[in-house]
């Protein structure tokens, strides 16, 4: 997940509850309190399952445990999809309004990456202890703090624990979600990811590419003069860094993988690349894309025409993920209530963007927000992510009372 900060505007809607009166009713306080009371227990919960292997498409020993999780707290129709999401409902007074609530079981970690954690005072350090273990936490305890209060909501919450959210998942756990598991049954959409206390309503939407330069090869000394795939892939690379794109709204690209070749004494017979490239606004994607492919063949007839033909490069772009983008309107009912709630409870918190699961939602004219899971974090994405425990309660706390406020 990636997220940047936006403006936040004034609230312009009447809530059909407000936060304030609620968190005064008898169970929603008895559950903000198990959810303080609970959180060490939580921490430990997040450790034990972020130290559960759950790399790229291989999330299942994860799931199982989530799975086993959901049942032991007391869910109904617990069950893993055909993507891999694991599924379970807390039934409320009605089927309707629908709430998911969800986080992502995937870690963006390739197979065999050591997932001990470990701690130094307050601080946990491992490969994903944030982003997503911190949000699978705060669902878990989301759950136990409803269930210890007695809380009965007028509509009915979802749990998922979902597959696919990082690199090439393409977020195909969300999308099995609305366009198989829970079609047309979702009202409302959050989804718990990363740390500290912000609420994502923009998403950010990505087109990523697996690019091969392939060409006969030869011996780099008795064939020299033939076109190479991966001069013709630099070439591509230097076209790309070049590229100007606009700063508002934020538009990005990266190169982020390479590869190919035999050996130091032979051309080539093939070069790759993996592109990612993103923005909130869909016009700007667009033309982004359409910059990207002109360049990478122009790359390729460039490097043919160097060496007149001999050895012929060719080069195919296979779009390997499409992440929708999407916007939940700041003067939406969710986001107000998602706003008012942090309030409540004496958090000030701007809006943000995001690439997150509720992408998909957003798309598809869902209400859905993203909320961070409390408590500060650092080095996402590497092997040196760490997790400061420090008051994570308030973000376990506030995604109790979302939950609560949603399901109405």
């Amino acid at each position: 997940m990636r997220r940047g900060i936006l403006l936040l505007p004034a609230l312009t809607t009447l809530l059909a509850q407000d936060p304030s009166d609620l968190i005064r009713e008898p169970t929603v306080k008895a559950a903000l309190e198990a959810a303080k009371v609970n959180e060490p227990r939580i921490i430990e919960e997040q450790v034990r399952v972020c130290e559960i292997p759950a790399p790229p498409f291989k999330e299942e020993q994860r799931a199982q445990e989530l799975k086993r999780l959901f049942e032991r707290l007391g869910l109904r129709n617990v069950y893993i999809d055909k993507v891999g999401n694991v599924i379970g409902t807390r039934p409320g007074d009605a089927p309707h309004p629908h709430l998911v609530f969800a986080a992502h079981l995937d870690t963006v970690f390739p197979e065999g990456t050591n997932v001990k954690v470990t701690r130094d005072g307050t601080v946990l350090k491992g490969p994903g202890i944030g982003d997503d273990c911190r949000g699978l936490a705060v669902m878990l305890a989301t759950i136990q703090a409803l269930d210890q209060g007695k809380v009965r909501t007028p509509g009915t919450i979802t749990f998922v624990a979902d597959v696919g959210e990082e690199g090439l998942g393409d977020l195909r756990g969300v999308k099995n979600l609305f366009h198989d598991s829970l079609k047309g049954q979702i009202d409302k959409f959050i989804s718990v990811d990363g740390t500290g206390l912000g609420i994502a309503h923009i998403g950010v939407g990505s087109m990523r590419y697996r690019v091969a330069f392939k060409g006969p090869g030869g011996h780099s000394y008795g064939a020299f003069g033939m076109a190479n795939p991966i001069h013709a892939m630099g070439r591509a690379i230097a076209k790309i860094a070049d590229f100007e794109v606009p700063l508002d709204p934020k538009t990005t690209f990266n190169v982020g993988r390479v590869g190919g070749g035999t050996s130091i004494n032979a051309i080539p017979f093939d070069g790759w690349m993996e592109v990612d490239m993103r923005s909130a606004d869909p016009a700007s994607l667009k033309a982004l894309d359409e910059k990207f492919n002109a360049a990478v063949r122009a790359a390729a007839d460039e490097e043919n025409r160097r060496w007149h033909d001999r050895g012929k490069v060719t080069v195919a772009a296979e779009l390997v993920g499409i992440r929708p983008p999407g916007q939940t309107p700041a003067n939406s009912p969710i986001v107000q209530t998602a706003v008012s709630v942090s309030r409540a409870m004496g958090i000030r918190e701007v809006l943000r963007e995001g690439s997150t699961d509720s992408n998909v939602p957003m798309n598809l004219g869902i209400p859905a927000i993203t909320i961070s899971g409390g408590g500060n974090g650092s080095g996402a994405h590497s092997l040196n992510e760490a997790f400061d425990t420090k008051d994570s309660w308030v973000g376990t706390q506030r995604a109790v009372l979302l939950a609560i406020a949603l399901a109405r």
